[in-house]
């Protein structure tokens, strides 16, 4: 059986895209616990506690299941 086409990526290999559905204090815990291991945003903070942000992992690796 063929393999299906996918498309293309919309986003960068390494880079993740976090939602914190929390008090202040607890995301900025988070956001301290992540910025020791990864490089990251800063938060953008939304209405409901939430905060978003990204975070590069270093991983350049190509797409394997690209050719």
């Amino acid at each position: 059986m063929a393999r299906q086409p996918r498309p293309d990526r919309e986003t960068l290999p390494g880079i993740a895209d976090i939602r914190i559905t929390a008090d202040e204090a607890t995301t900025a815990l988070i956001v301290d616990a992540l910025r020791r291991e990864f490089t990251i945003t800063s938060p953008r903070p939304y209405s409901g506690g939430r905060s978003y942000l990204r975070l590069d992992t270093g991983n350049t690796a190509p797409d394997g299941d690209r050719q």
